[in-house]
C-alpha cells in the first residue's frame, strides 16, 4: 500500500503508556476463546466481554517512549484512518447523509472505553458507546506471527473492518442488532452477530475498492487482506485453539464467508449489496 508522505488523520488519540487497571480473564482456553471470538476484528456491543472485573487501579503517567517501528506503525494507522474518512465521507454524501469521523485510540496493555475496560488480549475493537476504535499496535505483530497474515494491507483491513462497525452505528444497524439481544436465544443472536460482522467485512471491501481507484494499492495487497480475513474466521480460530469447531458458537463467520463478503464489497464499491441481513445464504 502506498501510504508514506500522505495525509494523516487528526482523529488519533494516543493513550499509549496510560495504563489503568486491567482485566481478569479467567476460564483458561475456554475463556480466552470467548474473548477471541468476540473481539478479534469485532464490534457491536462489547459490554459482555469488556465489562469484567478490573485488577489494579494505579495509572501509569510516565511518558511513553515509542520505538522507530512503533512510530512507523502509528503513522501508517493514521494514514489508513484518514483514507477511511475520505472514502466514507464521499459515500455518505452521495447518499444524502453526513459522515461523522470516528476517533482511533492507540493504547498499550489496557484501556478504558465507554464499553468497559479492556486489555490487549481482546485485540482491536470498536465501541459504539463513544464512536471510537481501540488498537494496541502489538496486535499487528500477532497478526503476522500467530495468524500468519503479514503485510501492511492485512493491517489496513483490520482498521477498515472496525471502521465498518462505525458505519453500521451511523446507519443505525448496531442499535437494531443490539435491541435483539434480549429477544433471541444465544444461538439465534450468534447468527445475527455473524451477519453484522460479515457486513463490516463487506464495508472494508468497499473501502479497499476506492483505495484501488485512487492508485494507493500495490500488487498483492488484496491477497494480504483476504489472508487476514481468512485467518480470523471463527472456524480458523477455534481449530487453532480447540482443535475442533462449534458452528453454533460462531459470532463472526467462517474464513470462507469473511473472504467472500470482503470481495463482494471490493467488487461493488457501494453500500448497496451489503445487506447481509436479507441474504438467504451467507
Amino acid at each position: 500500500m502506498e501510504w508514506k508522505g500522505r495525509r494523516k488523520s487528526a482523529n488519533v488519540e494516543d493513550r499509549r503508556g496510560q495504563r489503568k487497571g486491567g482485566l481478569a480473564i479467567g476460564g483458561g482456553i475456554g475463556g480466552l476463546i470467548i474473548v477471541l471470538l468476540f473481539a478479534f476484528l469485532g464490534g457491536g456491543d462489547l459490554g459482555d466481554v469488556l465489562n469484567m472485573s478490573q485488577i489494579g487501579t494505579e495509572e501509569n503517567t510516565d511518558p511513553y517512549v515509542e520505538t522507530a517501528e512503533e512510530k512507523e506503525l502509528a503513522e501508517f494507522v493514521s494514514v489508513v484512518l484518514a483514507d477511511t474518512e475520505d472514502v466514507w465521507s464521499e459515500i455518505f454524501r452521495e447518499q444524502g447523509m453526513e459522515y461523522e469521523n470516528p476517533k482511533l485510540v492507540l493504547f498499550t496493555d489496557s484501556v478504558q472505553s465507554a464499553c468497559g475496560a479492556a486489555n490487549s488480549a481482546v485485540g482491536p475493537f470498536y465501541c459504539p458507546g463513544d464512536h471510537k476504535l481501540y488498537i494496541d499496535l502489538s496486535f499487528f505483530k500477532e497478526l503476522q506471527d500467530r495468524f500468519q497474515a503479514p503485510g501492511d494491507f492485512a493491517m489496513a483491513y483490520v482498521i477498515a473492518h472496525e471502521v465498518g462497525h462505525h458505519v453500521q452505528t451511523l446507519l443505525g444497524t448496531n442499535a437494531e442488532v443490539n435491541a435483539l439481544r434480549s429477544k433471541l436465544s444465544e444461538k439465534e443472536f450468534n447468527q445475527v452477530s455473524v451477519r453484522l460482522e460479515l457486513q463490516a467485512d463487506y464495508f472494508a471491501g468497499v473501502w479497499a475498492q476506492h483505495e484501488q481507484e485512487m492508485n494507493f494499492l500495490n500488487e498483492g495487497d488484496i491477497e494480504e487482506a483476504m489472508n487476514a480475513a481468512s485467518a480470523v474466521g471463527d472456524d480458523a480460530i477455534q481449530l487453532q485453539a480447540r482443535g475442533y469447531v462449534v458452528p453454533d458458537s460462531f459470532t463472526h463467520g467462517t474464513s470462507e464467508q469473511r473472504k467472500r463478503w470482503f470481495m463482494k464489497g471490493f467488487k461493488n464499491g457501494t453500500i448497496e449489496g451489503g445487506d447481509t441481513f436479507s441474504a438467504v445464504e451467507l
